[in-house]
């Protein structure tokens, strides 16, 4: 078993975060009283996390952890996040130790975040391993498209399964959609207006629908052009257009792309391809965590 299972993205969760994350999720489920907390007080009780769905790459364990650090227990590990559980049908993934009282107040916020997380990851190691088998070397990516209040945790589940997180939040990379575009008047207005408040620390990106509009934004001096909406073979061949024109233009495909259909949208040409499905719809792993009658020491 392992204590700190670390995937490298772990060390940029700031402590303080994972600790007020933790804080609010357990608040939230646990105003107040806990009047089941009775029937079981403070005793030492150790209980096995068991994976249910064969094949799910583990991501979550530092909010996982990090939930239980705050009710007085202990995880011990036995995969690290990114490493795929294998294909039995319940597998032990880690061992939870610590009073009753507070490893139940902590079981469904804690179980709740790794379904999710691991669900994610699992999802965008698939998709990951598509654009491999593609021969494609672009970047699979995700969007904004979160669940409010969850953003951190299913974007450090991208990062765990292999893909781009894209933007963090509207303060990061400036994107320019179709809304912002009409209420500015024009693309190159947009992107002037844009730029004079990001500055050169921030990229630009634009929507476009045509390759018109993509020349007009790369023109205008856009970094980025989200080809949005195109069906595949009208993709390939904007893309190209554009990559002749601006060589050091990215092209970002986006708009219908699902899991099913994704290999039609790899184009030497197409630099980003991303998906509002990585976090919308997306599958959960089953967990659950079984307290033990007769406590034992566990071994792997």
């Amino acid at each position: 078993m392992m204590s700190s299972p670390m995937h490298p993205a772990a060390h940029a969760l700031p402590r303080h975060t994972l600790t007020r994350l933790a804080q609010e999720w357990l608040a939230e489920d646990t105003p107040n009283f806990d009047p089941a907390g009775v029937c079981v007080g403070s005793q030492k009780v150790e209980a096995r996390l068991l994976c249910k769905t064969p094949n799910t790459v583990l991501a979550g364990s530092p909010f996982f952890t990090a939930v239980f650090s705050e009710v007085g227990c202990t995880v011990d590990w036995s995969y690290q996040d990114g490493a795929p559980i294998g294909p039995d049908a319940i597998t032990l993934t880690a061992v939870v130790r610590g009073p009753a009282s507070g490893l139940l107040l902590g079981e469904r916020p804690a179980l709740n975040c790794l379904a999710r997380a691991s669900g994610i990851a699992t999802r965008c190691s698939q998709l990951r391993a598509m654009a491999e088998a593609a021969g494609w070397h672009g970047e699979v990516s995700g969007t904004r498209k979160t669940t409010p209040g969850f953003r951190l945790v299913e974007k450090y589940a991208m990062i765990v399964g292999g893909v781009s997180t894209h933007r963090q939040d509207l303060s990061g990379m400036v994107m320019l959609k179709d809304n912002h575009v009409w209420a500015s008047g024009s693309i190159k207005e947009a992107v002037k207006a844009a730029r004079s408040v990001c500055g050169f620390s921030s990229k630009i990106e634009v929507e476009c629908c045509s390759v018109l509009e993509g020349r007009e934004a790369a023109q205008a001096g856009a970094d980025i052009v989200m080809l949005d909406n195109f069906q595949p073979q009208e993709l390939r061949d904007a893309a190209q257009t554009l990559k002749d024109e601006f060589p050091t233009l990215l092209i970002e495909a986006s708009g219908g792309v699902t899991p099913k259909n994704i290999a039609l949208y790899f184009s030497p040409h197409v630099d980003i391809v991303s998906l509002g499905c990585i976090t919308q719809g997306c599958p959960v792993a089953d967990f659950s965590l079984k307290v033990l009658k007769n406590p034992v020491v566990i071994t792997q």
